[in-house]
């Protein structure tokens, strides 16, 4: 009886310790596993030795399409920027050109490592993505055809009238907020919109400050409503990269904070000015 006892007691407390032991280990692995998600976006970068970067490159002074040295390539500020990131992750850079709505989906289905396209972290696109730190602010303006701007002063003076926007932009959501469904037309290209206010298809272009500035240099016929100013509520542009990039986005910091301090995101925004035609 007592040697039947002693044995079961034996079989209980080893059995106490390897579940303990399982406790412990599944705690490790969950330990390893948040440290790995989040470590996993910067390692996957280095260990391909190369950052893709979506964007959308009709959106001058950001990103747009130039001829240099008889070759297409994409060139702009965030260009700028996102050379100067890969370089200080020691490695390559690749863009991939695509239309805005689908950047983030890209993003989140690993076709891209992060969005370069003057985006706002606004808080619906923070559920889906991570966002770098604020590295640009610019405000908003109505651009219309000449002889019209002069009597927008406030945006019910646009009401009723057929407002254009870039899809899946921030001007898209202000639009939203403030004129009626019916009277909002969004597609892809801001070249585009520009092109239906010429036609008369659009009454009015809503896009940020330096982007409807090089529109309205580029093409005859069409102006600032300079006496409208449209804030953004979310607060300038800002680089997505994916949920739980948490160590990439330390990094992505790091060479937003050297840029700012260095004073080169000004000259990248001057410099891609000049590049405009």
């Amino acid at each position: 009886m007592k040697v039947g006892i002693v044995k079961k007691l034996v079989a209980i407390a080893a059995a106490s310790a390897i579940a303990i032991g399982m406790v412990g280990c599944g705690s490790s692995t969950g330990n390893k596993e948040n440290t790995s998600s989040n470590a996993s976006a910067l390692q996957a970068i280095k260990s391909k030795g190369k950052l893709v970067i979506g964007t959308s490159a009709d959106y001058p002074p950001y990103e747009f399409h130039k001829e240099v040295d008889g070759k297409d390539q994409i060139v702009g500020f965030d260009i700028e920027m996102a050379k100067e990131i890969a370089k200080d992750l020691g490695v390559e850079l690749e863009i991939k050109d695509m239309a805005f709505d689908g950047l983030l989906v890209a993003l989140q289905s690993d076709k891209i490592d992060m969005v370069f396209a003057g985006m706002t972290p606004t808080d619906e696109r923070k559920q889906n993505a991570d966002f770098s730190d604020i590295y640009y602010t610019a405000t908003h303006r109505f651009v219309l055809r000449s002889g019209d701007e002069a009597g927008i002063t406030k945006m019910e003076d646009l009401k009723g009238k057929k407002i254009g926007v870039q899809k899946g932009s921030i001007q898209e959501g202000i639009a939203k907020d403030n004129f009626d469904a019916a009277n909002i037309k969004s597609l892809d290209k801001v070249t585009d919109l520009i092109l239906d206010l010429k036609n008369n298809k659009v009454d009015a272009v809503l896009a940020e400050q330096p982007v409807a500035q090089i529109n309205v240099a580029k093409n005859e016929g069409i102006a600032i409503a300079d006496k409208l100013e449209v804030k953004d509520p979310d607060g300038g542009s800002a680089i997505a990269m994916k949920k739980g990039s948490t160590e990439l986005a330390d990094q992505v910091n790091k060479t937003i904070k050297r840029l700012k301090d260095e004073d080169k995101i000004k000259q990248f925004v001057l410099d891609a000015n000049k590049l405009v035609d």
